[in-house]
């Protein structure tokens, strides 16, 4: 179940690369929580001066999630 999880996350962030082409930057970060892991990512897109998507989480005993990062103009993603 554990390599299930990771597969599809792997999947869905290539694929997420690929349909946002040059203008996002994939970002991975880990955290005691999901809440903590995504203040990460929303710290990071505040600095880069942009949105961000999330595109995958897991837990275990830490939060794993990835993100986008986009800068140009928000289409349903969070700022």
């Amino acid at each position: 179940m554990k390599t299930l999880k990771t597969l599809v996350l792997a999947s869905t962030a290539a694929l997420s690369i690929l349909s946002f082409g040059s203008f996002a930057q994939s970002v991975s970060v880990t955290d005691s929580t999901l809440d903590g892991a995504e203040s990460q990512i929303a710290a990071m897109a505040n600095q880069a001066g942009g949105h961000y998507k999330i595109t995958g989480a897991s837990s275990n005993n830490f939060v794993r999630m990835t993100a986008e990062i986009n800068s140009a103009p928000s289409h349903g993603l969070k700022n």
